[in-house]
């Protein structure tokens, strides 16, 4: 059995290029492990609370000295961090706003990313060690343009972002399925495109 966590971002709830891909991908490793479940999180159907500096303070504050107050605004967070942590697979869907991710998406990253829990500062100016193990990831994307290769590969910050996100935390990324090009082919021909290079192999 696979435990799934399965990340929607898109401010979009119909007509969205990276849900329909996303359900794909979802209903692929299914059909690989067909008793898995799924914990959802609908970002644009629920959001998460972007950081403020309450709950930052409460981030550094140890756990025994918490005030009532704190260790109530950290019940979001610590069950974001429940959910990843019981997971074996994540399929984030992160589509191309703005040349970036979703403010949804960054604000859920903000509240997953606990220093001592899921990654540690290991000092000397060198980056944090992520203290995540075992977990595998898909990232599923969309855009208008074509940033998986030439002239706007440069600037393709999205996945990019989301990998280094991940990989910092300790996730392995094993695929990145994208819907590009839908200003240029169309939504439906980008669509069909990308479905037809969704395959599950082995890695995962």
């Amino acid at each position: 059995m696979k435990q799934l966590l399965h990340i929607m971002s898109s401010p979009k709830t119909k007509n969205s290029a990276s849900r329909k891909l996303g359900q794909i991908v979802i209903e692929k490793i299914k059909e690989k492990y067909p008793d898995s479940k799924i914990t959802a999180y609908d970002l644009a159907e629920n959001k998460t609370t972007h950081l403020d500096e309450d709950r930052i303070e409460a981030f550094f504050t140890p756990v025994e000295i918490q005030t009532e107050e704190q260790k109530h605004s950290l019940v979001e967070s610590d069950q974001a961090i429940q959910d990843l942590l019981k997971s074996d697979i994540l399929v984030i869907e992160a589509p191309m706003y703005n040349w970036n991710i979703p403010s949804t998406l960054k604000a859920y990253f903000d509240q997953i990313a606990r220093a001592q829990i899921t990654f540690q500062y290991v000092g000397e100016g060198a980056l944090p060690k992520g203290l995540i193990k075992d977990k595998k990831a898909i990232i599923v994307t969309s855009s208008g343009g074509i940033y998986s290769e030439g002239e706007l590969l440069p600037y393709d910050f999205t996945t990019n972002y989301v990998r280094f996100f991940l990989n910092l935390l300790g996730i392995e990324i094993v695929n990145i399925f994208r819907v590009e090009g839908q200003a240029i082919f169309g939504f439906e021909n980008a669509l069909l495109k990308a479905i037809e290079k969704v395959v599950i192999d082995d890695q995962l």
